[in-house]
C-alpha cells in the first residue's frame, strides 16, 4: 500500500511583510533584528526598483534638512502631523549612521538632500544585507492571493493570526505589515493591492491622485512654449491664495507638453485641478528697473536686452509676443516694457492635468491617517495589521523626504511588533 501523506503544517511567522520596497525591507531587517520570525513577500522579480531608480539611479536616501520638530512643512496629507512621532524618532542622522557603518560613500547634492556616490544598488545591498543579519525570509517572486483574520479561540479580537494565502501556499503571521507602495510608476509593479487591503479590513481611504509628477497644458494653448523644450532655469513658483498659498524656488523644465523639473514636482504636490499656477521667471532680479535701465543706455532690440536676465531661448519666445516687444528697447513705450516685466514676473497659467502615475514619483493620498496609531502604524480597529511608507496618506517633498518616510515609519512599526 502507499504509504499515506500527512499535511504539511501551515508555515507560522511572527511578522509577515508584504512589499520588498525601501519601507518593507527596512521594517523586516529592524524586527528581524529584535529577535522576531519574519517573511517577506513581493510579487515582483526585484526588490528595491524604486530605490533602484531613484535620484538617477544614486538614490536619494535622505535629507538632511527635515525639521522633524515641523514636518508638516515637508509632508503632504490630510494631517500631516502624524508622521511627526516616527520621524522624531528615527532621524536623517540615523539612517546616515547605518549607511556610514555599511562604508557607502554619499555627497549632498542640493538643499540637504543626500546622495550614494556610487549607485543606488549600494543602498538595496545595505538592506539586504541588514535583513540577512535579522535571518528574514524572503520569498521573491510571490504574489499574496487572500488574506483572512483568524480571531483567537474565544472569538475576540484582541489577540490572532492572519493567514496569508500565495502562490507558494499559505502562511500565518501574529503580525501583518502592508508596505505596498503606491500607484506611481506601474512598469515596475505598482498595484493598488494596498488599497484594496485597507478595505477589506474596513479602513478609510483618502482619495489617490499622481504626486511630484510633470504638469501638462491644452495642447493649442501650448503651442507657443512647446518651441522650448528643454530649457530650464530657476523660477518661483506657486499656488494657491493667502493662508493657502505654497511656494517653491527651484528650477523650471520647459517640455513638448508642458512643465517639469524640481519646481513643478514640488507645486503639483499642493496643485489643485482647474487652479491656476503663478511663475516668476526672473525671481531675485528687479525687472522693472532692469527694463528702464536699458533703455536709457541701449540701442539693442528687447530680446537681446532681456537674454541678459533670463535664457536667450525665453527672452525670444517672450518678445515674440507682441509687436510692442520687438523694437529697439530706446524706442519702446514705458508701458509697454513696464507689461513685459509684470508678464515675466508673474506668469499665470492653469495645468490641464498630470503626466499621470507613469511619470509621477510618488502617490497622494492613501491609507487615513486616522484609523493608524502614529506611535506604532498599527490600525486600531484591526489587531496586528499595520500600515507603513508610501501606502499611507503622508507624502513628502522631492529631495530625499519620501524616503526619509519609509525608513522612520518602517522603524516605528518593527520596535512595535509583539515578540514571540
Amino acid at each position: 500500500m502507499p504509504a499515506r501523506l500527512l499535511p504539511v503544517s501551515t508555515p507560522f511567522f511572527d511578522a509577515v511583510i508584504i512589499g520588498a520596497g525601501a519601507a518593507g525591507l527596512f521594517c523586516a531587517a529592524q524586527a528581524g533584528q529584535r529577535g522576531l520570525k519574519v517573511l517577506l513577500v513581493d510579487h515582483a522579480d526585484k526588490v528595491a526598483e524604486k530605490v533602484r531608480i531613484s535620484g538617477g539611479g544614486r538614490c536619494n536616501f535622505t535629507n538632511r534638512d527635515l525639521d522633524v520638530r515641523a514636518p508638516h512643512k515637508h509632508f503632504v496629507g490630510q494631517n500631516a502631523q502624524f508622521c511627526r512621532s516616527a520621524l522624531s524618532r528615527y532621524t536623517p542622522a540615523d539612517f546616515i549612521a547605518l549607511v556610514e557603518r555599511h562604508g557607502i560613500a554619499y555627497h549632498e547634492k542640493h538643499k540637504g538632500q543626500l546622495f550614494a556616490d556610487r549607485s543606488a544598488e549600494d543602498i538595496i545591498a545595505m538592506l539586504l544585507a541588514e535583513c540577512a543579519q535579522g535571518r528574514v525570509e524572503r520569498w521573491q517572486p510571490c504574489s499574496v492571493k487572500n488574506v483572512v483574520f483568524l480571531a483567537d479561540e474565544a472569538g475576540g479580537t484582541s489577540a490572532g493570526s492572519y493567514q496569508i494565502d500565495t502562490d507558494r501556499g499559505p502562511v500565518q503571521g501574529r503580525s501583518l505589515v502592508v508596505a505596498t507602495g503606491g500607484l506611481s510608476i506601474p512598469k515596475i509593479g505598482a498595484t493598488d493591492f494596498g488599497y484594496r487591503l485597507a478595505q477589506q479590513f474596513g479602513l478609510p481611504l483618502v482619495a489617490q491622485r499622481p504626486g511630484l509628477v510633470p504638469l501638462t497644458f491644452d495642447g493649442q494653448a501650448w503651442a507657443p512654449y512647446a518651441q522650448l523644450a528643454g530649457l530650464a532655469l530657476p523660477v518661483e513658483i506657486s499656488t494657491g491664495a493667502k493662508k493657502e498659498r505654497m511656494a517653491f524656488v527651484e528650477d523650471l523644465l520647459f517640455t513638448h507638453r508642458g512643465l517639469s523639473g524640481p519646481a513643478v514636482l514640488q507645486i503639483s504636490s499642493y496643485w489643485q485641478p482647474g487652479t491656476p499656477l503663478a511663475i516668476n521667471l526672473a525671481p531675485g532680479v528687479d525687472l522693472p528697473a532692469a527694463l528702464a535701465q536699458a533703455k536709457v543706455r541701449s540701442r539693442k532690440l528687447i530680446a537681446n536686452e532681456l537674454a541678459a536676465l533670463v535664457p536667450s531661448r525665453l527672452a525670444d519666445a517672450w518678445a515674440s509676443q507682441s509687436a510692442d516687444w520687438q523694437r529697439p528697447i530706446n524706442e519702446a513705450a514705458d508701458k509697454a516694457l513696464a507689461r513685459l516685466a509684470e508678464r515675466l514676473a508673474r506668469w499665470e497659467l492653469t495645468p490641464t492635468g498630470t503626466e499621470g502615475y507613469k511619470k509621477a514619483e510618488v502617490t497622494l493620498g492613501g491609507v487615513d491617517t486616522r484609523a493608524l496609531s502614529q506611535q506604532t502604524m498599527e490600525c486600531k480597529a484591526q489587531p496586528g495589521l499595520y500600515f507603513i511608507g508610501e501606502v499611507v496618506d503622508i507624502t513628502g517633498w522631492l529631495g530625499g523626504y519620501n524616503f526619509q518616510w519609509a525608513w522612520a515609519s518602517a522603524h516605528a512599526c518593527a520596535q512595535a511588533l509583539p515578540l514571540h
